[in-house]
Order: C-alpha cells, then structure tokens, then sequence
C-alpha cells in the first residue's frame, strides 16, 4: 500500500521561507511533484523531479523555490524561499510510479501573509 506522509507546512510572513517534505513508502518511484491549490482555483502543478534528478517548475516559483530528493529515504523537498502571499495554498505530494500509477498525500496547508 501507498503511502505519502507530507510536512512542513504553516504559517509565515511574506519573504520567509518554509521547507515542505514527503516521505514515499510501498511504491517504486519514477517521479514526484508538489502541486497546490489555492481556494476557489484549480491544482496546479509547482514542481515536479524525476528520480535521475530532472526536475521542472511553474513559471510562478522558478528561482523561488527549489525541489530536490533523497533516493535513499524515498523522500521528496520542496524548500519555498521569498514567499508571497500568492503562495498560499494547500500543497499536496505526489507520486508517480513505474507502474504508471497515480498517488497523492492528503495535503499540508501554506499560509503567507502580508
């Protein structure tokens, strides 16, 4: 059985930073991501790293935010520095397996504020 256990959310001031993490377990990983979804819009994809290191990021977080992984923990990070209150959404871990299978984690809220 899958399981994603996500931390490291909370609350901050606008231009802090806070460290999001999410340990993977019962699954062969060939990505993960953080995506968020802030009230009254959609998910969005935030960052996504394979498991060879690749990694992508939304236009909206490039040079803000850094994603990067431990293999060895099956772990994934999300570090958010410069933070706006933009940011603030409920950010959920996601996994996706060899397998081509799709998990998420129940979510961990971030709230910036002005």
């Amino acid at each position: 059985q899958v399981q994603l256990v996500e931390s490291g959310g909370g609350l901050v001031q606008a231009g802090g930073s806070l460290r999001l993490s999410c340990a993977a377990s019962g699954s062969i990983i060939s990505f993960m991501a953080w995506y968020r979804q802030a009230p009254g819009k959609q998910r969005e994809l935030v960052a996504r790293i394979t498991m060879s290191g690749s990694s992508n990021y939304a236009d909206s977080v490039k040079g803000r935010f850094t994603i990067s992984r431990d293999n060895a923990k099956n772990t994934v990070y999300l570090q958010m520095n410069s933070l706006k209150p933009e940011d603030t959404a409920v950010y959920y871990c996601n996994l996706h397996s060899i397998l081509g299978s799709n998990y998420w984690g129940k979510g961990t809220l971030v709230t910036v504020s002005s």
